[in-house]
């Protein structure tokens, strides 16, 4: 592979901000597409050789067949492209889906390429044919993405741009409901920086009281000085049962050490915690607080159990199935609410949207 381009590149990154910035708020001006929750891929293409690199350079190619079979029909011959892989069902984005299809057995890839297909959204040109586009502005890239895709056939889609401001408020509220994550803006003016955040992202965010039912230690704790790593939180399902949905992380030392004080008196014997059967088996498809899986890499996912009786405000931004897509934030301790009535029914519904609809717009 002799590209202009060549891997290993970091992708280009985005800072959160608020609100979406106003199109005339940067010199040229800005420009907004939705911001697809999928994995990050960089694709190098010289001729039949294709290379899906993730956000992190690590190979994606023997993951998502049917990607490289879409790239090699419906990209020029020699380009470099940013964009996303994302698996849709019914009408939305399903990240859990697709974290299913990094599996190390080939068998089982060649299944799920089948079973779940993926797609790959573009959403910038690194490079065509001999020339590298890294120092060109983003309004030229865009343009000739545009006329690389031109004739480009799903399962390869080029991601919708509008240089409104109102139209990005507009996706911000309704492509939620296709599973997407909010929006982008790119200055129109700006380079292909990699590993540099020059565009911003406006996600959404929102607020839950969880029940607090257990804890991990930091990676740096000893039996000296130990120190809390994350909080485990549950919700109660309409059964009563109580649900894992997540984790509260991202504390200071000083912060680890005296939640850790808070809750060690609240420790309890597995068997008399509402998560007690996990510790044998997965039941219900539900989630397991302990189990490996291909992203946890070998790390000890053991938690100690506490009296679920504790009620806490996190900051969440969206929810994939029952659990936060993401982790959440913790903002602090209601004592004025029961843990029973912390349930998914507080949650606030996303109104549905078709996903073809975004790839539409």
């Amino acid at each position: 592979m002799q590209l202009p381009v060549m891997p290993p590149v970091q992708p280009m990154l985005a800072r959160s901000v608020k609100g979406v910035p106003a199109a005339d708020s940067v010199d040229g001006g800005l420009a907004y597409e939705p911001k697809w929750d999928g994995f990050r891929c960089l694709v190098f293409r010289d001729g039949d050789e294709v290379e899906l690199a993730s956000r992190n350079t690590r190979p994606l190619t023997r993951y998502f067949p049917e990607v490289v079979e879409a790239i090699l029909a419906n990209t020029p011959e020699r380009c470099v492209l940013d964009g996303e892989i994302v698996v849709a069902m019914g009408g939305r984005l399903e990240f859990e889906r697709l974290q299913e299809r990094i599996h190390p057995a080939v068998l089982r890839v060649t299944m799920l390429s089948e079973q779940t297909p993926a797609s790959f959204v573009a959403f910038d040109l690194l490079a065509e044919g001999d020339v590298s586009l890294l120092d060109a502005p983003f309004a030229e890239r865009r343009a000739r993405l545009e006329q690389a895709l031109v004739d480009a056939q799903p399962p390869v889609h080029l991601t919708p741009l509008s240089r409104d401001a109102d139209v990005a408020r507009r996706w911000f509220e309704q492509f939620e409901g296709a599973g997407l994550d909010g929006v982008v803006a790119k200055p129109l003016a700006g380079p292909y920086a990699p590993n540099a955040r020059t565009m911003s992202k406006v996600k959404h965010a929102r607020t839950a009281d969880v029940v607090v039912a257990g804890y991990r230690l930091h990676k740096t704790s000893t039996p000296e000085r130990p120190l809390l790593g994350s909080m485990l939180l549950g919700l109660h399902d309409a059964s009563g049962q109580l649900q894992h949905v997540g984790v509260a992380a991202s504390f200071t030392a000083v912060r680890r050490a005296e939640l850790l004080d808070e809750l060690s008196p609240l420790e309890v014997p597995v068997a008399e915690h509402p998560w007690a059967q996990w510790a044998q088996e997965d039941t219900g498809g539900n989630r397991m607080p302990g189990a490996q899986s291909r992203w946890s890499a070998g790390k000890d996912l053991s938690f100690t159990p506490l009296a679920p009786v504790r009620v806490a405000e996190v900051g969440y931004e969206h929810m994939e199935g029952t659990r936060f897509r993401h982790t959440a934030q913790f903002k602090g301790w209601r004592p004025d609410r029961d843990p029973e009535s912390c349930d998914y029914t507080q949650l606030e519904e996303v109104v549905g949207y078709d996903l073809d609809e975004v790839l539409g717009a």
